[in-house]
C-alpha cells in the first residue's frame, strides 16, 4: 500500500496530541493533519483552531469515512484501541496506534488479523524506537561493542505517589483497569519493556507479581518480574508508583563494561568499562513522537525503509505484560478485554 501523501485524522484529540504527537503529522514531510475528532465537540473544534487544522468532528465513524483521511491515529486511551483500529482496517485506512496496543493480548491479534487480512498497516506508538537517544544506546551496545556481550538487564522505576490519584471518586483512566487495562505500569511500564525488545529481540518468558500496596485505586502500585530473551540473556524489572523519591534507570551489564540509561526524558548515557567512564548527551525532539511519524509517513509512501514499531512487535509487548500481571488480575477478579 504505497500513498503519495499521508493526510492523517486523529481520534481522540486529548493532551498527548498537543506537543508530543500532533505537530509532528503537520511537520513530517508528505505528511498532514487534515482532521481531528473528540467525543467533546467544543474541544476537539478548539484543538483544531489552535492547531490550524480543517476538520473537527464529534464521532469517530465520521472522521473514518472522510475521504480526505487516508491515515488513522487512535489516541485514545486503551479500551477503544480495538474498536477503532478495526474501524479504521476496515475503511482500507493504514492505523497508527497509541500505546499500550492495546487492553491485553488477545486483543493485538485481533488488530493483527484483521490488518493482515485487509492489507492494511498497522503501527503503535512506541516511539523510542527511532529516537536518536535509543539509537546511540544501540550503537554503544553492538557498534561500538562498548560493554562487550551484554549479558543481563535491570529495570527500575520508582515514582512518588502522584496527586492526581489521591481523589478516590475521580481517578484518571490510567488506574483504572476497564478503561487501561491495569495500573500505572500497564501505561508507562511498556515504554521499557518495548525499548529492551528493539535492543535485543523478543522476550520470550516472563513472570511476575504485582500488588497494591497504597490502596488509592483498585489496580497494582508496585510490580516485580524476571524474564527471559530468546538470545538467552536474562533481566529483572521493579515498578513502584508509591516511592519517596523518583529514580528511572535500566542497567545493561556485559562482560567488558556495563551502560545505564533512563527510559523517560533525556539523562545523560552512562558507560563503564576497563576504558573508563564515558557520559554522552543526546537530546530528544520537541516533538517526540516526530521521527517515528516520520518512518511511518516514508513507509506508506515508499521513500524508505520501514516504521520499527509495527502491530506485531506491539503486541509482544502487551504479551509480557500480561504474562507479569495474570496472577495479579485473577486474585483481584480484574476482567480485562471483551
Amino acid at each position: 500500500m504505497t500513498t503519495a501523501a499521508i493526510r492523517w485524522g486523529i481520534i481522540g484529540c486529548g493532551n498527548v496530541t498537543e506537543v508530543k504527537s500532533g505537530p509532528g503529522f503537520s511537520k513530517t514531510p508528505n505528511s498532514a493533519l487534515v482532521a481531528v475528532m473528540r467525543r467533546d465537540g467544543g474541544k476537539a473544534r478548539d484543538y483544531a483552531e489552535r492547531h490550524g487544522v480543517p476538520r473537527w468532528y464529534d464521532d469517530a465513524a465520521a472522521l473514518i469515512a472522510d475521504p480526505q483521511v487516508n491515515a488513522v491515529y487512535v489516541a485514545t486511551p486503551p479500551s477503544t484501541h480495538k474498536q477503532y483500529a478495526l474501524m479504521s482496517i476496515a475503511a482500507g485506512k493504514p492505523v497508527y496506534v497509541e500505546k499500550p496496543m492495546a487492553l491485553d493480548h488477545a486483543e493485538c491479534e485481533e488488530i493483527i488479523r484483521a490488518g493482515r487480512a485487509a492489507n492494511v498497516p498497522v503501527f503503535v506508538a512506541y516511539y523510542r524506537r527511532a529516537l536518536p537517544r535509543f539509537a546511540k544506546v544501540r550503537e554503544l551496545i553492538f557498534g561500538q561493542r562498548a560493554i562487550g556481550t551484554p549479558r543481563i538487564v535491570n529495570a527500575v522505576l520508582h515514582e512518588p505517589h502522584h496527586p492526581r490519584y489521591h481523589d478516590p471518586e475521580n481517578l484518571p483512566w490510567h488506574v483504572q483497569a476497564d478503561v487501561s487495562g491495569g495500573g500505572v505500569f500497564m501505561d508507562i511500564g511498556c515504554h521499557t519493556l518495548d525499548i529492551l525488545d528493539w535492543l535485543f529481540g523478543p522476550i520470550v518468558s516472563a513472570s511476575g507479581q504485582a500488588s497494591n500496596q497504597l490502596g488509592a485505586y483498585p489496580v497494582e502500585d508496585s510490580v516485580a518480574m524476571a524474564f527471559a530473551f530468546g538470545n538467552g540473556m536474562l533481566g529483572t524489572g521493579l515498578w513502584n508508583f508509591g516511592s519517596f523519591k523518583y529514580h528511572d534507570q535500566v542497567e545493561v551489564v556485559g562482560d567488558q563494561g556495563r551502560i545505564t540509561f533512563a527510559t523517560f526524558g533525556d539523562g545523560p548515557i552512562h558507560v563503564e568499562s576497563a576504558s573508563g567512564t564515558h557520559e554522552y548527551k543526546v537530546a530528544n525532539p520537541l516533538h517526540i513522537q516526530q521521527p517515528l511519524i516520520e518512518t511511518i509517513v516514508a513507509e506508506l509512501t515508499g521513500d524508505a525503509g520501514a516504521c520499527p514499531s509495527n502491530a506485531v512487535s506491539g503486541a509482544r509487548t502487551s504479551w509480557v505484560m500480561d504474562q507479569v500481571l495474570r496472577d495479579y488480575r485473577r486474585q483481584t477478579g480484574q476482567v480485562i478485554g471483551q
